[in-house]
């Protein structure tokens, strides 16, 4: 009986042993052929968020603009190209990185706190250093730097316990590989040059890390790509990046910059067969809403994506808020980014804004959260947002004579609220083809009053 076991054993294993060596193995998926049902399902959760977070942390906090005694112009993320910095010297800020201040736990609060649904964090930026625990290159934060903490690990241990998505940036270009851009020194970003081993890189180097990141830290909501705009990437090769990515975790949200599709930093999606599910304006907000596309503005609450420590030009809290209002106004979303510091801190002027953010979030939400753009003209008072049964009347500035026409028949009105001040109520008085509502002599709100306008059946636009 022994001998017929092992022998039913060994031929178990040989069967198996066959089916592995045979080479056969699921057929790559091609998702750029997916139904519009497919991609409504997989695009709602992100449709509906309408605020991120965006982390850009990295070697950069470091010097913080500052190289040889001397402050250098532009965004600190971008000091490598700009002061023209070689390889070999970029290298020495690596043993210098160790932000032990650093808590997982704490930005993630943070982010929640503030009322963001997703963090899009830089695993990689241009200049290459991956703040992950890569085994495709020692220019990581576990092999290159004295801090050896896996930051991408952490954060997605946190993200996952407190509810909110988890995100990577990474960049197509390097600065710091040999394949790459790094042959382009001076000008790293030299847009006449190219590097005829690329897609060695490509496939030795840029694939393999972006499989550890959607491998070994749990489901991603996105890959946001940047980078697409060097003479090395093609279309050909953001398709088929596209569909790798999909591959490996076929829910996963992409950015357009994994194509060449991209319109400057408009950031929309020129006509024609791109890949990328979203178009991503850079420090824009498009004048008008558009209909049946989904785009997302990044922008920054100073000048400065990475951290710069001359860098005080803070907008205010009130025109954070109120570009969130007017994003979600026109069917976009809003990811605002925060540069931590060397030390892993987030600074403080972006904590009050986030946190002032996220105590106007806490009353008002309902008018931001799983919102499509408004369906009228935006008015001079403000903006208008809705979701079925609800419109929202957001209110910047209090017209003269305290009049705001909202075009909704008064017959539909069901009940008119305002969320920060509940005992408010207003009287219905038909006007043209809407209804006209006496503001309070002061708004509740000094930033964004909502006007929560709950109605029976179809909104008629006229």
């Amino acid at each position: 009986m022994v001998g017929k076991r092992m022998y039913g054993v060994i031929m178990l294993v040989l069967v198996l042993i066959t089916c592995l060596s045979c080479g056969e193995k699921k057929p790559a998926v091609n998702y750029l052929q997916e139904s519009s049902e497919e991609r409504a399902a997989r695009m709602q959760w992100w449709q509906e968020a309408r605020f991120g977070m965006f982390i850009h942390w990295g070697l950069y906090a470091i010097p913080a603009g500052e190289y040889n005694g001397k402050q250098v112009e532009g965004i600190g993320e971008w000091i490598m190209n700009t002061a023209q910095i070689p390889v070999q010297d970029y290298e020495k800020f690596a043993p210098q990185f160790n932000p032990v201040k650093f808590n997982a736990d704490e930005w993630v609060a943070l982010a929640k706190e503030a009322g963001v649904k997703y963090i899009v964090i830089t695993s990689k930026h241009h200049d290459g250093f991956a703040i992950f625990d890569s085994k495709v290159t020692k220019w990581d934060v576990m092999d290159a730097t004295p801090f050896k903490r896996d930051i991408l690990k952490e954060l997605s241990v946190a993200c996952e316990n407190q509810g909110i998505t988890l995100c990577f940036y990474h960049s197509i270009m390097d600065w710091h590989h040999p394949q790459a851009q790094a042959s382009y020194f001076p000008n790293y970003n030299d847009g006449e040059k190219v590097n005829p081993e690329f897609p060695k890189y490509v496939k030795n180097h840029l694939k393999p890390q972006l499989k550890e990141l959607l491998t070994n830290y749990g489901k991603v909501g996105i890959l946001w790509f940047d980078g697409e705009w060097n003479k090395d990437w093609t279309s050909p090769m953001g398709k088929d990046l596209y569909n790798y990515v999909r591959n490996l975790q076929p829910d996963i949200i992409i950015n357009n910059r994994v194509d060449k599709g991209r319109m400057g930093m408009q950031g929309l999606t020129a006509e024609g067969e791109f890949a990328g599910d979203y178009g991503t304006p850079e420090q824009e907000i498009p004048d008008t809403g558009l209909p049946g596309v989904d785009w997302e503005s990044c922008m920054t609450m100073n000048d400065t994506w990475g951290y710069k420590a001359s860098d005080n030009n803070w907008k205010s809290a009130e025109m954070l808020i109120r570009n969130l209002v007017d994003i979600a106004s026109k069917g976009g979303n809003y990811l605002l980014n925060v540069g931590p510091t060397a030390e892993g801190l987030i600074p403080e002027a972006s904590v009050e804004r986030l946190k002032a953010i996220g105590a106007w979030m806490k009353v008002n939400g309902d008018a931001v959260y799983g919102t499509s753009a408004s369906p009228f003209a935006k008015p001079e008072w403000g903006r208008y947002t809705q979701k079925p049964g609800k419109l929202f009347a957001i209110v910047f500035e209090k017209p003269k004579n305290g009049l705001v026409q909202i075009p909704v028949a008064a017959v539909q009105v069901k009940n008119i609220s305002v969320p920060a001040a509940p005992d408010l109520t207003f009287k219905v008085k038909p006007a043209g083809d809407g209804i006209s509502l006496q503001l309070p002599k002061e708004l509740p709100d000094k930033i964004a009053t909502v006007i929560v306008i709950e109605y029976d059946g179809e909104l008629v636009v006229k």
